[in-house]
């Protein structure tokens, strides 16, 4: 009798590696399609029109970019932590801590000099989603505690600890009953290209990517971090301090992650308010793999999805559900996943007597 098994390879060929992510895009799209044409919607021009939305003049170029900047450091966020087999799901509650620190920052230092205020806002907001990624970091390196769980729970904790905020004691008395913080000051703006909603946070994404190559590829700790990811005994048995190790890279991810919620209450809403964040910290763990951990790939993957936003958005004047986007960007972790294991193992039949 035959029976399929899956084996597990010995090399991964560089051009798997490079089919699996192209491959699960080009199957995402195929899912869409299909369900598009089976709910009596024409798909050609469904997509056209994504493309045209996110692509078709510099105003939609613009905001793609402004979409590109939160997922690319978020992806490079959960990034640092996957690179150990740490699985970072908090990404979108650092996140909220991150712009709460910011916002904090604001409102009680102010009247600080633009170029102080907001590197005390980095500061901060860095900090803050240090501190929410170190939690469920020390649970894991002292206690063994699965950091998957804790990371997601917390992330609810982050984001109604902020809708508690705009409800109630730094609610904006000026905003006519609207759920939002008083507004920044001039100060606290990141500075942006003129004519466009771009601002320096793509420059702070470019840094953090390369920043991150380099420690990475280069450094002691780099190479510790690999190691310990594909196998924590061999780290152990070789005098690497696995403990610190976790702490250190859960404090850095989570610390991006912040980085991320300043830089959007900074430059996109100027104020602390709910639905900070269009699941940014979701979507970069799907960017994240797509990128294979790679931190330039990642900031070009991040562009793509949001082009794929802000297309989504354009869509819905042609009266197609924005639920079509999210449900794209499953499929494509779907794909994205079930590639993953082809890329691990290979189908081999064998002949049992």
């Amino acid at each position: 009798m035959k029976r399929l098994r899956l084996v597990r390879r010995n090399n991964e060929s560089w051009l798997v590696k490079v089919a699996v992510p192209i491959l699960s895009i080009l199957l995402a799209i195929l899912v869409g399609w299909i369900f598009l044409v089976l709910s009596g919607y024409d798909a050609a021009e469904t997509y056209r029109r994504m493309i045209q939305g996110a692509f078709g003049s510099p105003y939609a170029i613009s905001e793609t970019i402004v979409k590109a900047i939160p997922l690319a450091l978020t992806g490079l966020a959960v990034s640092v932590a996957f690179r150990m087999k740490l699985w970072n799901i908090g990404a979108e509650g650092q996140l909220y801590m991150g712009a709460f620190a910011a916002a904090g920052v604001v409102m009680f230092l102010g009247d600080w000099p633009s170029w102080l205020l907001l590197s005390v806002m980095l500061a901060a907001g860095f900090a803050a989603g240090a501190i929410w990624g170190l939690i469920p970091g020390a649970l894991r390196a002292f206690w063994n505690v699965n950091e998957t769980i804790t990371t997601l729970l917390l992330n609810y904790v982050a984001i109604f600890w902020v809708s508690y905020l705009v409800f109630g004691p730094w609610k904006d008395p000026n905003a006519m009953g609207f759920p939002l913080a008083p507004r920044f000051p001039q100060a606290a703006y990141l500075p942006v290209i003129p004519g466009s909603r771009v601002h320096i946070g793509i420059l702070v994404a470019v840094a953090v990517a390369v920043l991150l190559y380099i420690v990475m590829k280069y450094t002691r700790w780099g190479y510790e971090v690999r190691v310990t990811g594909e196998s924590p005994e061999a780290a152990r048995y070789a005098g690497m301090n696995v403990v610190r190790n976790i702490l250190l890279v859960m404090l850095v991810s989570g610390g991006i992650a912040g980085m991320t919620g300043m830089i959007e209450v900074s430059g996109i809403t100027h104020r602390l308010q709910q639905d900070i964040s269009a699941s940014y910290g979701y979507t970069g763990i799907i960017i994240a793999w797509l990128a294979r951990l790679n931190p330039f790939t990642v900031l070009l993957v991040a562009f793509l999805f949001g082009a794929l936003l802000v297309g989504g958005f354009g869509v819905q004047t042609y009266g197609i559900p924005y639920a079509i986007v999210l449900m794209l960007q499953g499929a494509v972790l779907f794909f994205l996943l079930a590639g993953d294991i082809m890329l691990k193992y290979r189908l081999t039949i064998t002949r049992e007597d």
